[in-house]
């Protein structure tokens, strides 16, 4: 769940910390306090919006940050940072995000992170629903991807089937359609490929060639300056009055005196291991020197083949195996430009193949659509009977399209009836925006018990309702918030009267400017903000006790509700 949020400098926030819990939580408050924004911060903090959007002209930065303790989420999200190298301690999540000096810095858990880690980590902990959210169902492809949301883990591995398969069709098909050419072009290509097959087999380079040559050249391109300094070190240390024969001198004259007190004896023996160490480094060297040939001519062949090897690198690829494979993939291209036909039946076939495979998940894929529509389709019929759609009917209807997507072959279509002897027609053909805010609501409730998501936030999705219907819709937040933490932005005193947990959201002016305050409401002060919302400017004693008794009743309801489901 959603454990605390901080916001700094958002907009007319200047600072705001709250704490959630689970269980419904709602937010009110005059039109422009200032609920839009508390929501946009919530947004910018999952990095679903830029928090520089939000940086009032005088502030020096934006801080947007969500504190998250997951329950039933915790493992998957835990997984999916500890992949990155995050940790999860205490079981806490930490999204944030501060703007600054033009640029955003988003972090979790206290780790620098691309904002793309961070919004798939906040898909994972918070769902928010907008006020205009519900728009989404007059596209035909969101009633696809809600019936496939709806399915799950049942065609989840599918779908990714779907997709591999696809994308390796349309690689195929392209394949075959780029291999298409005349007679001309066929034996224009051959002849080139034959002419870079005969380039890279005569050059024949084989792996670790290139650096057996640079070591080469490095060598003997200084071979000069080697033969010159190796000439003076066997001068300064074995020649006539070098080293190793001033220490062989030195070791007979102490020796001769090293009886004469231990210490002396001690010193004799170092100086003799100096004369061994100074006769083996002689022998080395002179076996270096022995073994070390400067060939003008052999340098010359290495400078010519590296040429060579370079040449092919800035025609074929950086690297001895990127030029091996050059060579295989124009041997195997030329082959099959040599028996073309037959190349081309292959690719007819690798096509068909590809075609097939992709048809038989399709077709997959439709049955368990098929299959999960019956459920989804009762369920949304229940629901949208308890949000007083009395005389609706509801069913989710199938159309093939014409090609195989990324998706299946399948248009989904959510048909309904809202009035008796009125026949199904599509959904965006039929519904209003304030029964298209109920309808959504009703698929929330029933996505919320499939759902992992933990979190649920409704930003005025009440918007063009009142009376049973706004009663109804109190009813189902409740009944989600039982098993789900839900926070609401709504100006209905009907829902607001369910709430668990109520904050305030105001608009007063400080220093001259206008500042947006959250406060959270005792028990004793919920019945005035209802008050104020079935009021208006004018609140009476009558209007007091009808708020009052408003959420006693709410209370009743929401304890029967509840304990229905257990």
């Amino acid at each position: 769940m959603l454990s605390s949020l901080h916001l700094k400098n958002v907009a007319l926030v200047r600072e705001v910390e709250l704490s959630f819990e689970n269980g419904l939580t709602v937010l009110t408050g005059e039109t422009g306090a200032g609920k839009s924004i508390l929501i946009g911060g919530i947004s910018a903090a999952m990095g679903e919006s830029a928090l520089k959007d939000y940086c009032p002209d005088d502030a020096d930065y934006v801080l947007a940050e969500a504190v998250f303790e997951p329950e039933d989420s915790f493992d998957k999200v835990a997984d999916l940072l500890s992949s990155h190298g995050i940790s999860a301690e205490d079981r806490q999540i930490i999204l944030s995000r501060k703007y600054q000096n033009g640029r955003t810095i988003n972090r979790i858990n206290g780790e620098t992170v691309p904002v793309s880690l961070l919004r798939e980590t906040a898909e994972m902990l918070i769902d928010i629903h907008g006020q205009h959210e519900h728009q989404s169902l007059l596209k035909p492809q969101a009633h696809r991807q809600l019936l496939d949301r709806y399915a799950g883990d049942d065609i989840k591995d599918l779908l990714a089937e779907c997709a591999g398969l696809y994308h390796a069709y349309r690689k195929a098909l392209a394949q075959k359609q780029d291999a298409f050419m005349d007679e001309a072009q066929r034996m224009k290509r051959m002849d080139l490929l034959a002419y870079e097959i005969r380039e890279l087999e005569e050059a024949a380079v084989f792996e670790g060639e290139d650096e057996q040559l640079e070591e080469a050249f490095r060598r003997m391109s200084n071979g000069q300056r080697i033969l010159d300094a190796l000439s003076e070190a066997e001068q300064l240390t074995s020649g006539e009055e070098g080293a190793s024969v001033q220490i062989s001198r030195a070791v007979r004259t102490l020796s001769m005196v090293a009886s004469c007190d231990p210490l002396l004896s001690q010193l004799s023996d170092q100086l003799m291991e100096l004369e061994s160490l100074a006769s083996d480094f002689c022998r080395s060297l002179d076996d270096y020197r022995e073994t070390f040939l400067y060939d003008a001519s052999e340098f010359s062949r290495v400078e010519e083949r590296l040429n060579v090897i370079n040449r092919l690198k800035m025609k074929y690829g950086q690297s001895v195996p990127e030029i091996q494979k050059a060579l295989e993939d124009r041997q195997k291209e030329w082959m099959q430009l040599e028996d073309y036909e037959a190349y081309l039946q292959q690719l007819d076939r690798e096509c068909a193949k590809a075609l097939q495979k992709l048809q038989e998940c399709a077709d997959g894929i439709h049955r368990i659509r098929t299959g999960k529509a019956v459920p989804l389709q009762e369920q949304i019929t229940e629901a949208l009977k308890d949000l007083n759609f009395l005389d609706v009917r509801f069913e989710i209807c199938f159309e093939r399209l014409p090609e195989i997507h990324v998706h299946g072959a399948d248009e989904v279509v959510f048909m309904i009836s809202l009035n008796p002897g009125t026949p199904l027609r599509p959904l965006q053909e039929v519904a209003s925006g304030g029964e298209l805010s109920r309808i959504m609501l009703a698929i929330k409730s029933i996505m919320a018990d499939e759902d992992e998501t933990e979190t649920l936030i409704f930003d005025e999705i009440d918007t063009g309702i009142s009376g049973r219907t706004a009663q109804s819709v109190a009813e189902k937040m409740a009944v989600i918030a039982d098993t789900h933490q839900v926070l609401c932005i709504t100006h209905l005193a009907q829902i607001a009267a369910m709430a668990d947990r109520h904050y305030v959201i105001e608009k007063q002016a400080s220093d001259g400017k206008a500042e947006t305050l959250v406060r959270a409401l005792k028990e004793n002060q919920i019945a005035g903000e209802l008050a104020r919302i079935l009021g208006g400017a004018k609140i009476t004693q009558t209007v007091m006790e009808n708020a009052a008794e408003m959420k006693m009743q709410a209370e009743e309801r929401k304890r029967l509700l509840r304990s229905a489901r257990h």
